[in-house]
């Protein structure tokens, strides 16, 4: 049974598809892609439909990863199908979980950082839209170090299943 994660920003269009395709990239290398699912979304629909922004792109390609995506906005049937809902940053996670139609689709949402243990303080990915190419590379740094922990607990959970 294939367990499926979805990365949440706000936009869909920098943070959230940066950590889908690096933890995409994890879970290949893992040997685990015919296990694990990944994919990404917004809180709200501004880009539906793009791809995404160029920045990203470019950090993305400058490190090795896939690039390939289009922007959409998350929505809350989709609790029924995934297994784990990763917000990056706390006004996702809140937002996530109003949307969350029952409380054990709830508890499906976690904070990316949560899965890196050297996180300090801010638990957040801090939006680099914004920005200039500097907070598109802390960002993708951000989200390297948090995989690591990330794929440690989703191999966790699908070794479960399959014991």
């Amino acid at each position: 049974m294939t367990y499926r994660v979805c990365f949440v920003c706000t936009g869909n269009i920098c943070r959230s598809p940066m950590a889908e395709s690096v933890f995409r990239a994890r879970v290949a290398e893992a040997g685990l892609d015919d296990l694990v699912e990944v994919d990404s979304a917004g809180t709200d629909g501004w880009h539906e439909g793009e791809a995404a922004d160029p920045r990203t792109v470019t950090v993305l390609r400058e490190n090795g990863y896939g690039t390939g995506h289009t922007a959409r906005r998350f929505a809350p049937s989709w609790y029924a199908r995934l297994d784990l809902v990763i917000a990056l940053d706390s006004g996702h996670l809140r937002a996530l979980r109003r949307l969350a139609p029952t409380e054990r689709d709830a508890d499906k949402v976690r904070l990316l950082r949560s899965y890196d243990p050297a996180v300090g303080d801010d638990p957040d990915v801090p939006d680099p839209y914004y920005g200039g190419a500097d907070g598109f590379d802390a960002c993708l740094e951000m989200v390297e170090a948090a995989s690591t922990g990330l794929l440690a607990a989703v191999r966790e959970q699908v070794k479960g299943r399959a014991a």
